[in-house]
């Protein structure tokens, strides 16, 4: 009986024959992480906008400062720079205001005019975007 296959156990049976595995290894789909995939659809709620914290709205407010259309949209740019470089938490400058933009939510953490810009320290971003 050269060639014919002898099993002592059951246990080798369900080895050969149902943990069979290819020899390959599963893959992701792609090189996109569940964090970009997660931030990517919150934009698309959002309408791709950018949002302002109550903070950042109220800075604004307290300094009588109102975004022009170009700033706003130099504003959204900027973000969307960053996020193509990967920084999470941006500075991005527009003329002269500092905005600090967490990215992946898409929301303006704060507002900064040129009257607080005086020591030009910023803390806590990982990349900055001048526009």
């Amino acid at each position: 009986m050269a060639g014919v296959n002898r099993f002592v156990s059951i246990e080798q049976v369900t080895d050969q024959y149902l943990n069979q595995t290819s020899g390959k290894v599963a893959k992701p789909s792609s090189d996109v992480s569940f964090q970009e995939i997660f931030s990517k659809k919150q934009r698309e709620l959002n309408g791709g906008e950018l949002r302002f914290s109550k903070h950042a709205s109220q800075r604004l407010n307290d300094r009588n400062i109102d975004l022009s259309e170009d700033q706003l949209n130099r504003l959204e740019t900027g973000a969307q720079m960053a996020e193509e470089k990967g920084i999470k938490d941006s500075l991005i400058m527009v003329d002269s205001l500092a905005f600090i933009v967490n990215i992946p939510s898409q929301v303006v953490v704060t507002a900064i005019d040129k009257e607080e810009t005086t020591n030009n320290i910023y803390t806590n971003i990982d990349g900055a975007v001048v526009i």
